[in-house]
């Protein structure tokens, strides 16, 4: 335990050094708030504060990003910032997932997704550089990952094409949409066979997976996001930031109508954010999983190796 403690620490202040070195400001956001995330795959953990009843809503969600509150304070000025802290999403427990982890998340001004990907690559880097490793980079469009690897075209594949590199998996098609399928074969198909020593960037995701990223008009249009791997891990996700109101408003109320048809919870949509969407820069952000990162720099691939209680323990 005193080794991955001690690795922690010394990320920790590579990381707050990376960014000194850089001019991005150090900030902190609430854990709890009004509002929630409505992405039908992240599930969040909820609760109700008893006090009184003029200080605001009594449900209350525990972050699963600070993504929200950070948006809000590039809308308010602040420029370039980010955030070192622990977030908490409901259902994710296992070898590789804790349900509190920690998340680097960090937004740069007047940049694109693939110039903020550059930097996510240096970041990683000098965490390499900590144990005293280097890793190749390879960087691939989402479409050319799937060609070269599977000989599947993601954007034009009938669904059948999809499910068939996965039908010794076991898995039931009740309620999985073409999205559901192409990120399956991602997870299980492609990722595993990312070379461990290497960091992969894939960008230019299908319009349907832009979560909160723009949209790029093109034959196909695509969203502007990337994802960083390194060996088979998912360590980052960054957009290049839509900051327009009203369609993110319709992307959150589709995430909340897809919550209804399948049973889930309904969140409540962060009208606070959407209220300043409009006033905030173009950007870029990102966010980055810390065990993630922490268990390759490790060399493990257990997440309690990089923890100081895992769930079971807490």
């Amino acid at each position: 335990m005193s080794a991955s403690l001690r690795l922690r620490a010394r990320l920790y202040a590579s990381v707050r050094g990376f960014f000194a070195e850089r001019g991005v400001l150090e900030v902190e956001t609430p854990i709890l708030s009004a509002a929630g995330n409505t992405d039908p795959n992240i599930e969040s953990f909820r609760t109700t504060f008893s006090g009184h009843v003029d200080a605001g809503a009594r449900e209350r969600w525990l972050r699963t990003s600070p993504e929200f509150p950070l948006k809000r304070l590039l809308a308010a000025g602040v420029g370039d910032c980010y955030e070192l802290g622990r977030v908490f999403r409901n259902g994710e427990a296992g070898g590789r997932h804790n349900p509190e982890f920690t998340m680097l998340e960090w937004y740069r001004v007047g940049w694109d997704q693939r110039r903020l990907a550059d930097e996510v690559v240096e970041l990683v880097q000098a965490a390499l550089a900590l144990v005293g490793r280097e890793a190749p980079v390879q960087v691939a469009a989402y479409r050319e990952l799937f060609l070269r690897g599977l000989g599947i075209d993601p954007f034009t594949a009938p669904d059948e094409a999809l499910q068939a590199p996965l039908s010794g998996l076991g898995i039931g098609p009740e309620g999985l949409t073409r999205d559901d399928w192409l990120d399956l074969l991602l997870s299980h198909r492609l990722q595993p066979a990312f070379p461990r020593d290497r960091i992969t960037v894939v960008h230019d995701y299908p319009a349907s997976q832009c979560a909160l990223a723009r949209i790029r008009a093109g034959d196909p249009p695509v969203a502007e996001r990337f994802e960083l791997y390194l060996g088979p891990y998912e360590l980052a996700n960054g957009y290049h930031e839509l900051n327009d109101a009203d369609e993110q408003r319709a992307r959150f109320e589709r995430d909340n109508a897809v919550r209804r048809a399948r049973g889930q919870h309904e969140v409540p949509i962060d009208a606070r954010l959407l209220a300043v969407l409009g006033a905030m820069p173009a950007c870029a952000g990102v966010a980055l999983g810390v065990e993630r990162l922490l268990m390759c720099l490790a060399g493990t691939d257990t997440i309690a190796d990089v923890l100081a209680f895992p769930f079971a323990d807490a």
